[in-house]
């Protein structure tokens, strides 16, 4: 959803078109919003810009994991590419078990994947049943 100002949400999918206001623009008419399906645009009190910026943004969560999906799959390279003798030092000096942590993160990695694939699924199949 995003906000045009006082109290209007509109879904960012159905926005189509932003356009700045010209003539008698002010703090409640700085954008007209047009929208799927609707033969007039809404007319924003936020400019286009702060709009359009809602509209393109990830949010911080989405962003995190994928930060944080990024970051596993980079170890996960850098343990794989590890000699095993180093790794049987790391063992014995660290404490660490390399190849434990290897196996954790590809078990997670594999489940976040089957957890996407699940929802694309769901997302075909109800694609599918709409007409």
């Amino acid at each position: 959803m995003v906000a045009l100002g006082y109290g209007k949400y509109f879904r960012s999918d159905r926005i189509a078109g932003l356009e700045p206001v010209e003539e008698g623009r002010g703090p409640r008419n700085r954008t007209l919003v047009y929208i799927e399906n609707r033969p007039e645009p809404i007319v924003a009190s936020r400019s286009e810009s702060a709009i359009l910026r809602d509209m393109v943004q990830m949010p911080k969560a989405a962003t995190k994991a994928r930060e944080v999906y990024e970051l596993l799959t980079d170890i996960l390279d850098t343990i794989s590419e590890f000699d095993p003798i180093l790794k049987s030092i790391i063992r014995e000096q660290g404490g660490w078990d390399l190849d434990m942590l290897k196996d954790r993160i590809s078990s997670i990695l594999i489940e976040d994947q089957e957890k996407r694939d699940g929802r694309r699924e769901d997302s075909r199949e109800v694609a599918v049943k709409q007409p």
